[in-house]
């Protein structure tokens, strides 16, 4: 399973921006934590000089903005990322947090991914720029953004096929919806059921009405609307906020005998079809120390569960080879939209990295002739070092790539467009690919043990150990 924490990052007392942004990237980088730097990627950035590259995006905000900010400024935001011991390797890690990033950004800040095999649980460490790529905008920690990086760290993870915390703690719900279908009703929703057995005692009139919701313990409020609040309730409740059937027009319908009065049934959420999950090896369970009662929940679910198989296979009209078919078409499938998708990503990853740096190059390139003419002075270094580390870095990224003419931001704009076009048409049947071969496989799964097909393997490998006699 994997965890999340988000941390806004200021520059504190005693250290300028440049040295707080430093600070934070050389800790992530450790080398020791890293496999010496092999664990780290970048996006919109270059690693080795992301300090830099980030101070000269904050510069670049203050001179298009105007905007400046004291020790309370948030110059970076730090995003931790665990996962639970031996359930990822440190290469599939470090992609998950790429992915993270990307999707919670939305692309638009520059960020540096430090995955750390220093502990005894794989986690990342994302470092993001708190200013957008064009250098206009910056980061907002909205309200509710540590449950929302949740919610997309786990989505991820599922993506994958890796665990996430079940049941998190409550934190931030309302105690009804916690509760769910058990949850206490409503103060509108109790004024309503009063309302309901006021009528049900024909009144004659509005004024009546009115009398038997006091009696009920009510105390009615004369304004615009009537306003109602029983004993213990803080706030009035307004008569035109309770809906369809109980507003003033609708209840003196009722009255004058002009239409019925139908009380509103309490929603109750639908109960979601049982999810298809694979069969426990009890045996194994028992060895791990599960007793006769976990025994005895097992083979109960275990039932269920082939059950569930069977019906999918008579509902589709489906042989075990017609099955083993379907299951092996739907994995085929996934596999190459998935292929297509992360193709995809990954040209459009190129794309940005060489978007950034043909931006950087253009940028500073005046700065670096000026620093060339000047013959190279340790003192215009000093004064620009952001500029002509940028340019350097450009410079080096087109040889990198075999770039020997510098390609339009057009045309890369055109080429990124259309793979993004590509890349969501696919993956909304990348989804259903998904779902539909997470439920053959797991169908399969289960009728293999319910055929005794697996369990050959087993009993083969008890024989080579037992060996001949």
């Amino acid at each position: 399973m994997a965890t999340t924490r988000i941390m806004p990052l200021h520059c504190g007392k005693g250290r300028t921006v440049g040295k707080a942004i430093s600070d934070i990237i050389d800790y992530v980088k450790n080398p020791e934590k890293t496999d010496n730097g092999r664990l780290i990627t970048s996006y919109q950035c270059n690693s080795q000089i992301a300090d830099a590259e980030f101070l000269f995006a904050k510069q670049q905000y203050i001179q298009k903005t105007g905007r400046i900010r004291g020790e309370d400024d948030v110059i970076a935001y730090h995003l931790r990322q665990s996962f639970v011991p031996g359930e990822i390797t440190p290469e599939e890690a470090n992609r998950l947090g790429c992915e993270l990033a990307r999707r919670f950004t939305k692309g638009n800040h520059a960020f540096i991914v430090c995955t750390h095999i220093d502990k005894a649980h794989v986690h990342n460490h994302i470092i993001w720029t708190s200013t957008t790529l064009d250098c206009e905008r910056k980061f907002r920690n909205f309200w509710g953004s540590t449950k929302a990086v949740r919610r997309l760290n786990d989505t991820i993870c599922i993506e994958n096929g890796y665990s996430i915390v079940e049941n998190p703690k409550p934190h931030g719900q309302s105690y009804n919806k916690w509760l769910g279908d058990q949850a206490k009703p409503s103060h509108r929703e109790l004024l309503r059921i009063a309302i309901d057995n006021a009528l049900a005692q024909k009144p004659a009139n509005f004024d009546t009405l009115l009398a038997l919701l006091r009696d009920a313990g009510y105390e009615i409020k004369n304004g615009k609307e009537l306003s109602f609040r029983c004993a213990g309730q803080k706030r009035f409740v307004r008569m035109d906020t309770l809906g369809d059937g109980y507003t003033h027009d609708d209840l003196l319908a009722v009255l004058k005998g002009e239409k019925s009065h139908a009380p509103r049934k309490r929603k109750v959420a639908e109960q979601a079809p049982p999810r298809l999950q694979l069969v426990i090896d009890i045996q194994h369970k028992l060895q791990e120390g599960k007793g006769a009662g976990y025994a005895r929940f097992a083979s109960v679910f275990n039932l269920k569960q082939m059950a569930q198989a069977m019906n999918y296979l008579t509902e589709h009209g489906l042989e075990y080879e017609g099955l083993e078919k379907k299951t092996a078409n739907a994995t085929a499938r996934y596999n190459e939209l998935s292929a297509q998708i992360k193709a995809a990503e990954k040209r459009m990853g190129e794309i940005d990295v060489l978007r950034k740096h043909i931006i950087n190059y253009s940028k500073t390139r005046d700065v670096y002739v000026a620093y060339r003419k000047s013959g190279y002075s340790k003192k215009f270094l000093e004064e620009h070092e952001s500029e002509i580390l940028l340019h350097k870095a450009a410079k080096k990224a087109f040889d990198e790539l075999g770039v020997t003419k510098i390609p339009t931001k057009k045309s890369l704009d055109t080429e990124y467009a259309q793979l993004l076009a590509d890349k969501k048409k696919a993956y909304a049947e990348y989804r259903q690919a998904r779902e539909e071969m997470k439920e053959l496989s797991i169908i399969k799964h289960n009728v293999d043990r319910l055929l005794g097909k697996n369990e050959q393997p087993e009993q083969e490998e008890k024989k080579q150990e037992r060996g001949p006699r």
